[in-house]
């Protein structure tokens, strides 16, 4: 990472949070331990956060009040709840407060950081999404008109085959996850939807085979990735 990205951890627990400090530095995350929800919140009014991990039972401010408070301060910021609760009240509560993800402990910090991951590239993915077109090489992908042009060519795009198309660009020269993929586009990840966004990856490479720079490829066991010269979107 050129630039790290900031956590917010609060956890009561402090070899529990030691511990997940260093793993999380580890990994090249910049993260800022605090035991209790005030100082948590003191922080955040004053750093600039990535993402927010949060113990629900903690001193001074419970979890679910910090959290609260933090989405008053920024609604958009994301959030995973750590707790030792695996009531179903307790679940739907935090979910209620804008949580992202909730963890019951026991848990492994790979599992944490892999959760982590798949956050942030959902919220970029949202975020560059906002654009409205992609210069692929020679193509130009217009995301409103639903169109792909090269020179004179221009081609109409289904739904389908426009959101998927999106979805790459919003992850361009990076890997796209298949289940991440399925879920964004066809809700359900089951075998059918699979195999019809098959189809529709065959149908996005012959639309692009008229630029050898553009290519699709296969990632074996994770998605795929859309291949293209970096450009600056709008």
């Amino acid at each position: 990472m050129d630039e790290k990205l900031k956590i917010l951890l609060c956890e009561d627990d402090e070899n529990l949070g030691m511990l997940l400090r260093e793993y999380l530095q580890a990994k090249g995350y910049a993260t800022d331990l605090f035991a209790d929800g005030e100082s948590g919140y003191k922080a955040f009014i004053k750093g600039n956060y990535d993402i927010c991990i949060l113990d629900v039972m903690m001193p001074k401010k419970d979890g679910f009040t910090l959290a609260q408070e933090i989405r008053v301060a920024n609604g958009e910021v994301p959030i995973i709840f750590l707790t030792a609760k695996a009531l179903k009240e307790d679940i739907l509560e935090g979910f209620k407060l804008g949580a992202d993800d909730y963890i019951t402990k026991p848990f492994s910090m790979e599992e944490l950081v892999f959760r982590i991951e798949a956050i942030l590239r959902r919220v970029k993915g949202k975020k560059m999404k906002e654009a409205t077109s992609y210069k692929l090489g020679e193509f130009t992908f217009d995301t409103q008109k639903q169109t792909l042009t090269i020179g004179e060519k221009v081609t109409k795009l289904t739904t389908k085959e426009s959101e998927l198309l999106s979805l790459l660009c919003t992850h361009m020269n990076e890997i796209l996850e298949r289940n991440f993929a399925l879920k964004s586009i066809w809700i359900d990840d089951n075998y059918f939807n699979a195999r019809s966004m098959d189809v529709y990856i065959t149908k996005l490479r012959k639309l692009l085979k008229d630029d050898p720079m553009i290519e699709i490829i296969n990632i074996h066991g994770k998605g795929y990735k859309l291949i293209a010269p970096e450009a600056e979107n709008k």
